[in-house]
């Protein structure tokens, strides 16, 4: 009987899958199902059909393709993902590709490493991306109208050398790999940013107090439910620099640009300021304003009313009314808010204490000053979180004791109202109270992004990662280039983990990373989220990474300092990635 003869060719291997397929199959099986047999039949096969592939196999997820060409087989991802970018549908998905040789079966169907590659490459790529590796690469450089991102070598599963991987990054969907984009689109309402004012005093002490102001008119600004009201960390991202306005605009994803200056001397303040369109450059509106010292809440109240008047002539006395939050009484304690908000935003363990200190000093000059309160109340709780607390049980106590007396003082107020909710969930328990006044913040005021932040930690930890996935998108919308965004970043792969969307974590996991490397909790996002994909290395690569951050973690002590419920698949992740118990 004589052997036959093992058929073998060199091929161009497209494999793609659906991101999340199976958490979508939990939740709408019949849908998912349904809305994939139309994607193949409606986009995938013909797509194969223009740049003359041949559709191998399907498998539940996910379809294998093989072309004459890198080229081709490169085009037609890019179609497919470029179609898909466009919103067409609710499905995503990840594309490999591999040039190598394979081996013919007697069905028709292609085996070897050359499938195998492509499939494990697919398996690494970004959601709505497309992986290809070098011996693609090779082949298609420089005739394709994208920009070929170098990945490094990638230790795949079940293959003995690494491969070279380059993402493909086309102008269609490379814009949906990151929805995290600094240069939203213009909201459908009237958008605003107000830049950081110039301190025109000789004491360059007096910067806080310039800042302040520019925080007390964002806020004010943002009680106009028909404005669109940038968060004052992304406006502040400019600060120093000498941005042209246009540009402003175009990476915060406003209409309008409030600038100006502050100076404060001889028991007087005097703002200038003026607004500019920033789609055309030009200036709307400009005035100077001066007050007694005494008088400065006024005088934002004058600034604020002026320029909302500018964009919004018709504006209502009532809704002047509305914007206006109750006051301090005391200017000093106003002083050492403004001090303690400085120090708070820092994260660091001296800032925490010092921005505890000067937030009670605060309440001492004036007991009615409600969100100074909620201050302290964060300045606590982050000691715990953070484990920076000497005694965790009085930090715990004094953070709950803290919000409650801020309620207590003003429950009106949505950014307080908005702390209150984030303090107790980390610190209490109680959802139904929690989600309550986390929807009355949101409800008080849609531009803030304080409300919509805590709003995300809230649902997040009440188990309810879709709402918060849905939160900390808005959070991101209203502060863009905030300095501060891998916090919320975080916040956001933590629920896509519990939500089962790996691949999406991983996202978010990289760009809190890329935005503060020497943030911890990043790392625990990746860790867990690649342990789950199956990408080991990267995932104990993670994980010592932030062992050199944080040499005392252990899962049973950083993550018990919160509610473990909301959790658990975060946790099995970071048992998987090997960190300690």
């Amino acid at each position: 009987m004589t052997e036959q003869r093992v058929q073998r060719r060199l091929a161009a291997i497209l494999a793609a899958d659906v991101v999340g397929y199976s958490a979508l199959m939990e939740r709408e099986e019949e849908a998912t199902y349904a809305e994939f047999e139309r994607l193949k039949r409606e986009l995938i096969e013909p797509s194969l059909a223009r740049h003359e592939g041949r559709l191998i196999k399907t498998t539940g997820d996910g379809a294998h393709a093989e072309f004459a060409s890198p080229l081709a087989a490169t085009r037609c991802a890019v179609e497919i993902q470029d179609h898909l970018a466009t919103g067409a549908g609710p499905l995503r998905l990840r594309v490999g590709i591999n040039l190598g040789d394979v081996i013919v079966g007697q069905d028709g169907d292609l085996y070897g490493d050359g499938i195998n590659i492509a499939v494990r490459l697919e398996g690494i790529a970004d959601p709505g991306g497309i992986l290809i590796s070098e011996k693609v690469y090779d082949e298609i450089e420089g005739k394709l109208d994208a920009v070929l991102e170098d990945r490094g070598e990638q230790q795949l599963k079940n293959i003995s050398k690494p491969v070279r991987a380059y993402a493909v990054c086309a102008e269609g969907y490379s814009a949906l790999l990151d929805r995290l984009s600094v240069a939203p689109p213009l909201p459908d309402k009237p958008s605003i940013a107000v830049l950081p004012f110039e301190n025109m005093s000789n004491d360059p002490e007096q910067e806080y107090f310039a800042d302040g102001m520019v925080e007390e008119i964002t806020t004010a600004l943002s009680r106009f439910k028909w404005l669109f009201v940038v968060a004052r960390n992304s406006s502040f991202t400019f600060k120093g620099k000498a941005a042209d306005v246009k540009e402003v605009g175009r990476r915060l994803g406003v209409r309008y640009v409030l600038e100006g200056s502050v100076r404060k001397a001889s028991g007087k303040v005097r703002i200038t300021g003026q607004l500019i369109d920033a789609l055309t450059g030009a200036h709307i509106w400009a005035d100077r304003f001066e007050r007694d010292l005494t008088d400065v809440f006024a005088l934002q109240d004058e600034v604020t009313t002026a320029v909302v008047s500018a964009i919004h002539p018709r504006l209502l006395q009532t809704e002047i009314a509305m914007a206006t939050r109750r006051r301090p009484e005391n200017l000093n304690a106003y002083d050492c808010y403004l001090r303690a908000m400085q120090q708070y935003c820092l994260t660091t363990r001296e800032g925490l204490a010092e921005a505890t200190r000067l937030a009670h000093r605060a309440l001492e000059l004036d007991p009615q000053f409600g969100f100074v309160a909620a201050l302290a109340g964060l300045c606590h709780m982050q000691k715990v979180i953070r484990g920076y607390a000497v005694d965790p049980q009085f930090e715990r106590k004094e953070a709950i004791r803290l919000s409650r007396l801020a309620l207590s003082i003003d429950d009106s107020d949505p950014d307080t109202l908005a702390c209150a909710a984030g303090i107790s969930a980390f610190m209490v328990g109680d959802s139904e109270s929690e989600i309550e006044m986390a929807d009355r913040a949101v409800a008080l005021n849609p531009n803030s992004f304080i409300a919509w932040f805590n709003r995300g930690w809230v649902f997040e930890i009440s188990g309810l990662p879709e709402e918060a996935v849905w939160s900390f998108e808005r959070a991101i919308r209203m502060s863009p280039v905030d300095p501060l965004l891998h916090l919320t970043v975080v916040g956001l792969g933590a629920a896509l983990i519990e939500l089962g969307r790996f691949d999406e974590a991983i996202v978010a996991g990289k760009k809190a990373q890329r935005q503060n490397p020497a943030y911890a909790a990043a790392y625990r996002c990746l860790a867990s989220a690649f342990a789950h994909v199956g990408r080991d290395a990267e995932a104990r690569k993670a994980a010592a990474r932030l062992l050199e951050i944080d040499p005392t973690f252990t899962i049973s002590t950083r993550m018990g300092r919160v509610r473990r419920s909301h959790v658990k698949l975060l946790i099995e992740g970071l048992r998987k990635a090997g960190l300690p118990e």
